[in-house]
């Protein structure tokens, strides 16, 4: 079944040698590694959203919804619904993917000329140009790009009262969040009332959306499109780089067998790593020794890269890299648990994996690409996440 042996993950996350698969820790949360206890976990009535910011979100005025990310119960459902024809497979190939090949072939035209380049320069510019038209943020200043780098810095600080780099970071982060609203957002805001769309800025003004409203539905689809697929791209491109004979399946493949590839490579690499939940009522979750119940108003953090490689789940040799490899529970699709599951998974899976492909396909059909530098990694211990930079690609002799 397997194509490797021994454990195929390029990222070393700071990770506990816990196995159990739910285990009640000394701090009173509950971590839930297993496959099967987390995705009841996560299609579970009894919970809410918790972590990704929704403490600070919570402290908004009632009168300001909140982004999708942030609600649950029938808000969320009927938001989702409204919403799930931006994200179908028939509108990602009709509407999204030429424009994915274009810009592909725009970024990747700053290689060629320059003959070496950044792959998280690169595979940021595709995100920011794909996802900002899904979004229908069409009509920015020029900047962008530094703007949004500026919002998701490299390195992550916590807002707040209580020390100076608190401050520091809370007064930041409003700036910044003035500086996409101005540039980004208002002009969109301006357009879209014009001219509407069929996209989702378009939606939430039909909605009679606040402009702080839009504003924060933005920036959680930009961190959703633009962010998590820049750090799939870089680590999907360093696993090909280094693996001769998954590089040589994935360029004689087609589609299908090359978005089998990519989806195995998520599974082991899963960019956001950490999910949080909040129970409302007694959750009954499969234990080793019987049903464990979660008491309502407990924090559960789910573990998805250990979930992700659950023999029981995914078979025997877990950490091996086997495009196509079956996973048991169905439902959750090849890269298992990587885009969530439930209410909440993740509506953008679709474009992210093909987004992926049309920029790596074309990358690799590139004469003499190669990896000039290994990348380092950085953490972001929120959400299990990873930044990868430094990876420098070349071409030519």
């Amino acid at each position: 079944m397997n194509d490797h042996s021994g454990d195929a993950r390029k990222v070393r996350r700071p990770a506990a040698h816990e196995t159990c698969p739910v285990r009640h820790a000394d701090d009173g949360t509950w971590e839930v590694r297993g496959y099967a206890q987390a995705r009841a976990v996560l299609r579970g009535d009894g919970t809410l959203q918790a972590g990704l910011g929704v403490e600070t979100v919570e402290k908004l005025p009632a009168r300001i919804r909140r982004p999708v990310l942030y609600r649950d119960g029938p808000e969320h459902r009927e938001h989702r619904r409204q919403t799930a024809k931006y994200f179908t497979p028939r509108r990602v190939d009709e509407a999204y993917r030429p424009l994915m090949a274009e810009t592909a072939e725009r970024q990747l035209a700053r290689l060629r000329e320059a003959g070496e380049a950044q792959l998280s320069e690169l595979s940021f510019g595709m995100a920011i140009e794909v996802a900002s038209a899904i979004i229908g943020l069409t009509s920015s200043r020029p900047g962008i790009r530094g703007r949004l780098e500026r919002f998701f810095p490299e390195k992550f600080g916590r807002p707040g009262l209580t020390s100076p780099s608190g401050i520091y970071w809370l007064v930041r982060q409003n700036v910044n969040w003035l500086r996409v609203y101005l540039a980004d957002v208002r002009p969109a805001i301006r357009d879209h009332r014009r001219d509407p769309r069929d996209d989702l800025i378009s939606h939430l003004i039909s909605e009679g959306c606040t402009a702080a409203e839009i504003l924060g539905e933005c920036l959680t689809f930009a961190a959703a499109g633009m962010v998590t697929t820049r750090e799939f791209i870089c680590v999907a491109a360093w696993h090909l780089f280094t693996d001769d004979a998954l590089l040589e399946r994935y360029r004689a493949a087609d589609e299908p067998g090359r978005l089998a590839v990519l989806h195995e490579i998520l599974r082991l690499e899963p960019v956001v790593a950490r999910l949080r939940r909040r129970t409302t009522a007694p959750l009954e979750l499969p234990g080793t020794d019987g049903p464990v119940t979660v008491p309502p108003g407990a924090l559960i953090d789910v573990f998805v890269d250990a979930a992700n490689t659950d023999p029981q789940a995914v078979g025997s040799q877990p950490l091996s890299m086997c495009p196509g490899r079956a996973i048991d529970g169905g439902g959750t699709g090849a890269a298992a648990l990587s885009f969530g599951d439930g209410p909440h998974r993740c509506p953008g899976a679709g474009i992210a994996v093909l987004e992926a492909d049309v920029f790596l396909s074309r990358l690799f059909a590139m004469d003499g690409v190669r990896m000039a530098s290994a990348p380092r990694v950085s953490f972001n211990n929120d959400i299990g996440g990873y930044e990868i930079r430094g990876l420098t690609v070349r071409t030519g002799s």
